[in-house]
């Protein structure tokens, strides 16, 4: 089946999330937010929400210099940061359905002798 690709808001998205990460502990934040800036270029609605997704799922005293640095940005972060709130309450993903590992340990085979 053919496929249209990926929107290009979404692979911005993406590559705004990649630039964030890869610098996660930086402590010369000006650089990145340099890389952001030039990779946004007009769109900073979607720059601010990316922003303030990944400040608030990430913010951590490891990642304090580019925390600080892209809360004093010039965007309105708000639903970014109500975004990754969200995200970082939830949790990680796992692989182990619903009942988790505790489940898992009762419904694992019982060893022979």
């Amino acid at each position: 089946m053919p496929s249209r690709g990926v929107h290009p808001d979404v692979k911005l998205s993406i590559e705004l999330g990649c630039i964030l990460s890869r610098n996660r502990y930086t402590a010369d934040p000006r650089p990145v937010i340099d890389e952001l800036l030039a990779t946004a270029g007009a769109r900073d609605e979607l720059l601010a929400f990316e922003v303030g997704s990944w400040i608030a799922f990430y913010d951590d005293e490891h990642t304090r210099a580019l925390t600080t640095a892209l809360r004093a940005l010039p965007l309105d972060l708000a639903a970014g940061l109500t975004a990754g709130a969200e995200a970082r309450r939830r949790g990680a993903h796992d692989t182990t359905g619903t009942g988790g590992p505790e489940q898992e340990r009762r419904n694992a085979p019982t060893p022979r002798a």
